[in-house]
């Protein structure tokens, strides 16, 4: 059976999205894995036709599986620099072998293709200016930095 020839996956750069973390709140080992939550202490995005802040009371609910990935359960909320509110969840997964986390316990930097970080952020907006991220679906290559972490965003066209 012949199929229909489907067209390439183009994405366009949508945003950079930093986020300054607090230390982690250690819930320690439950029966799904190591359980740690991160709340943001603030942040900033840009991007074509957008910027601005990240507001406090971002919160990452991280879980490392048994198989040693993290999943990311995430709730953000973008403030533009003309004052729209913006909500952004995300599920991601994070594979971080273990020679580089003892890279990163030391405090060294470590380049972010040694190790594999997605996400799949979901924009929410009412303001009129911003509602076409209603409609848009899009990936993010993350980035440990030094006080947090850091998301090259893509729109998937």
């Amino acid at each position: 059976m012949d199929q229909p020839e489907v067209p390439p996956l183009q994405t366009a750069f949508l945003m950079r999205l930093q986020v300054v973390l607090a230390p982690a709140q250690v819930v320690g080992l439950t029966p799904n894995g190591e359980r740690r939550i991160y709340s943001a202490m603030g942040g900033r995005f840009a991007g074509p036709g957008l910027a601005g802040e990240v507001l406090p009371g971002t919160v990452d609910w991280w879980l490392r599986r048994p198989d040693e990935s993290a999943m990311l359960d995430v709730r953000v909320t973008l403030r533009t620099a003309d004052q729209a509110l913006i909500y952004v969840t995300y599920r991601g997964l994070q594979r971080i072998p273990l020679s580089v986390r003892e890279r990163l316990t030391r405090g060294e930097i470590v380049d972010p293709v040694d190790y594999y970080f997605r996400t799949t952020p979901v924009f929410e907006t009412g303001d009129d200016r911003y509602a076409w991220l209603n409609d848009v679906v899009a990936v993010g290559v993350g980035e440990l930095t030094g006080d947090g972490v850091a998301y090259m965003i893509y729109h998937v066209l």
